[in-house]
C-alpha cells in the first residue's frame, strides 16, 4: 500500500512561499490530458499537438497558491479479453464499497514499452494531492477503458482512489441543453463505475475557452481539489518505495535491452555490408561556386583555401559524425563548354578522383542557390561529368546547393520549382539526389549530418556499384600536379570499403 502523508508540511512557516497543491494527470489516448494541463497552467507549456512520451512538469500560481501539474504519457488500451473472462471483469461493477482501498487489483508487472505513472508521481514530490483521470466526452469509455484506468492506478499501488477525480474534456461537444450529469448517466456502466470509484468527484473542462474573467473552470476545479484535500485531512499520495524500486529496475532493463538491440543491429549491418564507415567525396563544379567552402563545412575545419582559385587537387580527411570522411577539392570548370576548360584542369579533375582509391562514393556537384541554371550551363555540366568520368557517373552524382543561408525560410523544394525546367532536368539526371548546405557555419550545421545520411542512402541504392571505380586513363605520370600534404597512399590504404 502506498504511504500517505500530511500536507501541512508543504507550507513554509516563514511565509516565503504560498501553500502548494500538486496535480497528477492521467488519461488514455486523445483524452485531452496535455490540453487540460495547459488550461490549468494558463499557458501553452506543453505541446498538445504531439504524443506525450515522457512525463512533464509545469508550475503556476492560482489565487496565491503554487500549483504543480504533471502531464504523463497515455495509458495503454488493451484488446478485449475472451468472452469467458467477461464475468470476472464485471465484478468491480457490483462492488458497493467504492471507497475501499483493499479493492485495488493486483498491480501489473512494470511495462518495458512505456513510462509508467510512478515516474509522474515522483516528479511532484513528495506526492500529488489529486490524481486527475482525464476522460474525453468525444471518445468512447467502455470496459476496455475502465480496465486501463484500473491498471494504471494499480501500478501506483493501493490507496489511490481517495485522491482521484474524473476530469471530463470536450464539454463543448455536448448537445445543447445536455449537462455533464446526463452524459454520465447515458454513457454506460463503465463510466458510472469510474465516477463512483472516484467518490463521485468530477469536473468538466472546455479547453477551447480562452483565459478571461468569465472563465471560471480552473478556479472551480481548484475549489474541488481543496475539498478533496480537506476530506483527506490534508494528506497527499506517496508512492511506495518498493514500487519505485521496481520502476527503476524496469527502466534499467529497458535501457539494457535497447542497447543490446542496437549493438546487434550494428553488428548485423557490418556482417551484411551496410553503409561504409568511410565516405570518399569528390567536389566538382565550375569556377567560383564555393567548392572549397563546402569542403570546409563538411570537414568542420578550414582545410581548403576559400576565396581564391583552386589550381591543384587537394585531399583532406576528418572524422565527421562518426564517419571517416575523405574529400578532394578540384579546380573549377568553364561554364560555357568543355573545350574551353583547359586540358590540364580536366586531367586534374580525373586525378582528383584517382586520389580517392579505389574510387569516390559520390561526386558532389556544387551549385550555388543564388545562380540561375540555363540550358547551356546544364549541358556543359553534364558534358564535363560524362566526358571525364563516364556514362555511369550519374549513378554517383549528387547536387549540393551551396550558400544555403540565402534561402532564408524558403524550402529548397520551392527554390527548385522556381529554378525552372533546366534545374529540374539536372536533378533528374542525378536521380533526384540533392542537398543544401550553409557553408558559413563550418562544423556546426546539422545539415552536414543529413548530407552524410543522404550519401549513404545513395550508396545503398547503388548496391554492388557503391563507388565509381578508378579508370586507367585517369592515372598519368603528370600526377605530380596534384597537391596533398599527407602521404599519398596511407590515407586510403586501410579503408574497409566495398
Amino acid at each position: 500500500m502506498a504511504a500517505v502523508s500530511s500536507a501541512s508540511d508543504t507550507v513554509d512557516p516563514r511565509g516565503r512561499h504560498p501553500p502548494e497543491r500538486r496535480l497528477l494527470i492521467l488519461g488514455g489516448p486523445r483524452s485531452g490530458k496535455t490540453s487540460s494541463a495547459n488550461t490549468i497552467l494558463g499557458d501553452e507549456m506543453f505541446d498538445a499537438g504531439t504524443e506525450t512520451t515522457h512525463s512533464n512538469v509545469g508550475q503556476t500560481e492560482i489565487y496565491g497558491r503554487r500549483v504543480t501539474v504533471v502531464d504523463t504519457p497515455s495509458w495503454a488500451i488493451r484488446a478485449e479479453p475472451e468472452d469467458d473472462d467477461d464475468d470476472d471483469d464485471e465484478e468491480p461493477d457490483t462492488d458497493d464499497n467504492a471507497g475501499a482501498e483493499s479493492d485495488s487489483p493486483a498491480r501489473p508487472p512494470p511495462s518495458l514499452d512505456s513510462e509508467g505513472p510512478c515516474m509522474g508521481a515522483i516528479l511532484c514530490p513528495p506526492g500529488p494531492h489529486s490524481i486527475l483521470l482525464v476522460v474525453s466526452i468525444g471518445q468512447p469509455f467502455g470496459d476496455r477503458e475502465r480496465r486501463a484506468a484500473e491498471e494504471q492506478l494499480g501500478a501506483l499501488g493501493g490507496g489511490t482512489w481517495r485522491y482521484c477525480m474524473v476530469l471530463f474534456t470536450g464539454v463543448d461537444k455536448l448537445p445543447k441543453g445536455v449537462f455533464i450529469e446526463e452524459h454520465i448517466a447515458n454513457t454506460g456502466e463503465a463510466l458510472q463505475w469510474l465516477v463512483e470509484r472516484c467518490g463521485s468527484r468530477y469536473h468538466a473542462f472546455d479547453n477551447t475557452l480562452k483565459e478571461s474573467e468569465e472563465n471560471t473552470q480552473v478556479p472551480e476545479l481548484m475549489e474541488k481539489v481543496e475539498e478533496m484535500v480537506t476530506d483527506n485531512q490534508g494528506w497527499y499520495f506517496e508512492v511506495n518505495e518498493l514500487i519505485l524500486l521496481e520502476e527503476e529496475q524496469a527502466r534499467r532493463a529497458l535501457e539494457e535491452e535497447r542497447m543490446r538491440m542496437e549493438e546487434h543491429a550494428r553488428q548485423r549491418e557490418q556482417m551484411i555490408g551496410g553503409p561504409p564507415r568511410e565516405l570518399r567525396l569528390l567536389l566538382l563544379g565550375w569556377k567560383g561556386v564555393g567548392k572549397s567552402s563546402v569542403g570546409n563545412s563538411i570537414l568542420g575545419r578550414r582545410f581548403f583555401e576559400s576565396g581564391q582559385e583552386t589550381e591543384l587537387c587537394l585531399r583532406r580527411q576528418a572524422l565527421v559524425c562518426g564517419r571517416r570522411v575523405t574529400i578532394v577539392d578540384t579546380p573549377g570548370w568553364d561554364w560555357f563548354s568543355v573545350s574551353r576548360t583547359p586540358k590540364r584542369i580536366r586531367q586534374e579533375s580525373q586525378r582528383g578522383a584517382a586520389l580517392l582509391r579505389p574510387g569516390p562514393h559520390t561526386l558532389l556537384l556544387v551549385l550555388p542557390v543564388v545562380s540561375s541554371l540555363t540550358a547551356r550551363k546544364r549541358r556543359t555540366l553534364l558534358a564535363h561529368i560524362e566526358t571525364l568520368f563516364g556514362d555511369n557517373a550519374c549513378l554517383h552524382t549528387m547536387v549540393l546547393f551551396s550558400c544555403g543561408d540565402w534561402l532564408g525560410h524558403t524550402p529548397i523544394e520551392e527554390h527548385i520549382l522556381r529554378g525552372g525546367r533546366e534545374l529540374q532536368r539536372l536533378l533528374e539526371y542525378c536521380g533526384n539526389y540533392y542537398h543544401v548546405l550553409d557553408s558559413k557555419t563550418p562544423g556546426k550545421d546539422r545539415s552536414v549530418s543529413l548530407l552524410l545520411d543522404r550519401i549513404e542512402e545513395m550508396i545503398r541504392e547503388n548496391g554492388d556499384r557503391a563507388f565509381l571505380p578508378i579508370q586507367t586513363e585517369w592515372l598519368s605520370e603528370e600526377s605530380s600536379y596534384s597537391s596533398d600534404n599527407t602521404e599519398p597512399e596511407d590515407d586510403c590504404r586501410g579503408c574497409q570499403l566495398q
